[in-house]
């Protein structure tokens, strides 16, 4: 199952979470409407009274529907919600101690060997067992949160191992029913509070008849212990497969079955309840059980019993790993084999761009930390410093072969920003000009998370200065445009955060310019070199289009559109609203696109990999050198 069908998948889930849904609230309803029946004295004279039935429903579902709305409603803003929810604090780097940068170090690896956003991290500092989750509605918006008993107990390898379970979730779709989940079961937690009030307020009124208000109060908080039930039942039923499955991804990323082995060995020994008041509501998205065991803990827990994950994860070992190298075996690539291309030959096929996205495997992870190693030390401290992060940002977009550009684009910036910052740009841009150009990508999304502490204002006025560092050029090269897709996607949970992505088109025609323009841009964009005809690019072009699906019912243009940035950034949004069955499609065309010859250079690779991530549709690294790139693509200088 690749990423889209687990995308597809979590789709299904979340309809079968409705139905599961829908059926706790009628039994709710016949539960308070038989309460009522003993409150006002009908029961057993009458056991069907039309009127009370229908106005015990009505309200029933107007209290479910206030309580699930409001939570919804304080859900938008994503996983950071639920992290302070339960006493989360975020960890910057500033003020993590030794295990916290050992915690952001794996976080950053693992990030940056899946292709996504390096994920904001919480630390739960009250908890001193050992638990894990992440929340969020898509990978560019995701947060794990560590308990400190996680830091304090693990070693790095079952930290890893871990941190590998959690991405699992974040790559499979999981994070965004985790939410839903938690927003509608609170509506059924509302009759309970309700409940609850009643039973506070019991003095407030006088009870000459009727059964008294308290007892009602009482009867609300039972009931409200039926959603409870229900709920645990729900959460229960869409989790268990989850947790193997996240067992099973964590194994495979890091193939190393006993970090993972040695921590639910902990857990045995130790625990992993959490003493938040918020563990109920988001016991689902944890790594361990997050409460009390009970009698149904078999049933109805959320997480499988630690014995079967251990003999899983064994099985894994036994049978799975058994050809596979050790972890140890695993080299790290070297200098020269951190070029480009595709895990498994020096032929990149299209359909190997489709399989690897939401993917990691060792060798991803071994090449993440190479990528991070040869950056420079004040680099890698730079991303983690606020002033210092907007400055690596900025000295991205500087023009590094042109001279006379990059004192245009100087000139430019001295009348924007303060002078301290520009000399920063210019520190860093001296040292960005010596790395290889591949480890670009990694450091952008290093220095996200600390540019997200910024405001929307300031995150915008950011997007705002590079594109006006890449307008002082006077052209737009093919790095200058990635910069500025990535820089634009990443910081959207700042500039927009309550905004939620979710499905709106599920036909190609609804998009189909959208694509094309898309695929334009590819076209343009990927056959840029000088001596590429007008033909080759339209060639490109059309192949893209036939790639979508019904292009034959479609009409289709000889030659790739033109468009700007904006209209790009328009279109992506659009894209972003489709299934993921229909974003897989389009990530397919633009690999068949790109890869028209079987090869293609590093730039070419970071447009591909920029526009499928703005997708939601997270590429890792390619691993192997191209040694049959053409020297035309190598020499190229990616010009329009």
């Amino acid at each position: 199952m690749n990423f889209f069908e687990h995308q597809d998948r979590a789709r299904q889930n979340t309809q079968q979470l409705i139905g599961l849904f829908s059926l706790s609230i009628a039994v709710m309803i016949m539960a308070i409407y038989i309460a009522s029946l003993f409150l006002f004295r009908m029961a057993p004279r009458i056991w069907w009274h039309p009127g009370l039935f229908f106005y015990v429903a009505g309200m029933t579902i107007i209290a479910i529907a206030v309580g699930s709305l409001y939570k919804i409603a304080c859900l938008r803003e994503g996983g950071s919600v639920i992290a302070q929810g339960l006493g989360g604090r975020l960890l910057l780097p500033e003020t993590a101690d030794e295990q916290g940068q050992q915690l952001l170090n794996i976080v950053e690896e693992m990030a940056i060997a899946s292709g996504i956003s390096v994920p904001q991290v919480y630390l739960l500092d009250r908890e001193i067992s050992i638990n894990a989750f992440a929340a969020g509605f898509t990978p560019n918006d995701a947060v794990i949160g560590v308990t400190r008993g996680t830091l304090q107990h693990l070693n790095r390898d079952e930290l890893q191992g871990v941190i590998g379970h959690e991405f699992s979730h974040i790559l499979n779709g999981d994070m965004r029913l985790n939410l839903r989940l938690v927003g509608l079961l609170h509506g059924i937690l509302f009759i309970y509070l309700t409940g609850e009030l009643l039973w506070r307020i019991r003095g407030t009124f006088r009870e000459n008849k009727g059964l008294p208000l308290w007892a009602f109060g009482l009867a609300l908080m039972a009931i409200g212990g039926i959603g409870l039930f229900c709920g645990r039942l729900i959460k229960a039923a869409v989790s268990r497969q989850r947790e193997f499955l996240a067992d099973a991804s964590a194994v495979q990323f890091t193939r190393n079955p006993n970090g993972l082995t040695g921590v639910f060995q902990k857990l045995q020994q130790m625990d992993s309840r959490l003493i938040s008041p918020g563990a109920e509501a988001a016991s689902h998205m944890f790594f361990g059980n997050a409460l009390n065991p009970s009698f149904w803990d078999n049933m109805f827990s959320t997480h499988p019993p630690l014995a079967e994950r251990i003999r899983r994860v064994g099985g894994l070992s036994a049978q799975n790993l058994a050809a596979m190298p050790s972890r140890n075996q695993v080299r790290s690539p070297s200098h020269e084999s951190l070029t480009m291309g595709f895990a498994g030959g020096d032929s990149a096929m299209p359909e190997q761009v489709i399989n690897q996205v939401g993917s990691v495997t060792p060798e991803h992870f071994a090449h993440a930390q190479a990528l991070l190693s040869q950056l420079p030390e004040s680099l890698r401290l730079g991303a983690r410093e606020q002033q210092s992060a907007m400055a690596i940002a900025l000295a991205l977009a500087l023009d590094t072969e042109n001279l006379q550009i990059q004192e245009r684009q100087i000139a430019w910036l001295r009348d924007v920003q303060p002078a301290d910052l520009v000399e920063k740009t210019l520190e860093f841009s001296s040292e960005i000009s010596q790395l290889d150009p591949k480890i670009r990508l990694p450091l952008v999304d290093l220095a996200v998370p600390i540019l997200r502490q910024n405001s929307a204002k300031e995150c915008q006025r950011l997007c705002k200065c590079v594109h006006g560092l890449v307008k002082a050029t006077g052209s737009l090269s093919l790095w200058h445009f990635v910069l500025q897709l990535i820089l634009w996607h990443r910081l959207q949970p700042s500039i927009n955060p309550t905004s939620v992505t979710t499905v709106e088109f599920t036909s190609i025609e609804e998009i189909w310019p959208d694509s094309l323009l898309v695929l334009s841009v590819i076209a343009r964009f990927g056959y840029s070199q000088p001596d590429a005809s007008t033909e080759d690019i339209a060639y490109a072009f059309r192949c893209g289009v036939f790639r979508l699906p019904k292009a034959g019912e479609q009409e289709k243009p000889e030659t790739p559109l033109s468009c700007n940035f904006t209209e790009l950034k328009k279109s992506i949004e659009r894209l972003r609203l489709a299934t993921p069955k229909l974003k897989q499609a389009i990530v397919d065309a633009c690999a068949h696109t790109v890869l028209l010859d079987n090869k293609v250079t590093p730039s070419e690779a970071d447009l591909l990999r920029a526009i499928a991530m703005t997708l939601d549709c997270p590429i890792p690294p390619f691993l192997n050198p191209q040694r049959g790139v053409s020297k035309q693509k190598q020499s190229s200088q990616n010009r329009s």
